[in-house]
């Protein structure tokens, strides 16, 4: 039977060891549509927000959402459309998928909009882009994974590249 291999540099070293760029996105007030077969789902709009980072600067335009459904085990599973615009004006589709769970008091505490440590819920994302731009066209070959924070009208997301 083959060894697993074992969790440590090698499988870390996928991962750059600082993010490539940092997305704070600027959210509407959830609108809760009910429970559903598939859970409690949820929209909520993406009305801006800013990108900083050593590969890429600019803004979130306005008229993004992230389309969610609180599963059965209160995880929320999270699908997420909008558009960056680089400081060039270069536009890219974002399309984030992702999971975020922790301790049913920290994720009240998020629900009421409190400000939480990070540290005490999971929030991950994995990230596609595509653009026409070719100033800006490396970001159709990577796939990014984002460390989310929740804030009370906005996320944070640092994104990796995988390497």
């Amino acid at each position: 039977m083959a060894k697993l291999p074992k969790v440590g540099a090698q499988t870390n070293a996928m991962l750059g060891s600082e993010p490539i760029f940092t997305i704070h996105a600027e959210l509407e007030a959830i609108m809760n549509l009910g429970r559903t077969p598939y859970g409690e789902r949820r929209v909520i709009g993406i009305t801006g927000g800013t990108v900083r980072g050593r590969k890429l600067n600019g803004r979130i335009l306005p008229g993004g959402a992230d389309w969610q459904f609180v599963r059965g085990d209160g995880a929320a599973d999270i699908q997420a459309r909008y558009v960056i615009e680089t400081e060039a004006g270069a536009r890219i589709l974002v399309s984030s998928d992702g999971l975020r769970h922790g301790p049913p008091a920290v994720l009240e505490r998020l629900a009421k909009g409190d400000s939480v440590d990070p540290a005490l819920y999971y929030f991950r994302t994995a990230m596609r882009f595509e653009t026409a731009d070719p100033t800006v066209d490396w970001i159709n070959r990577i796939i990014g994974l984002a460390r989310g924070q929740r804030e009370a009208r906005a996320v944070r997301l640092d994104v990796y590249e995988v390497e």
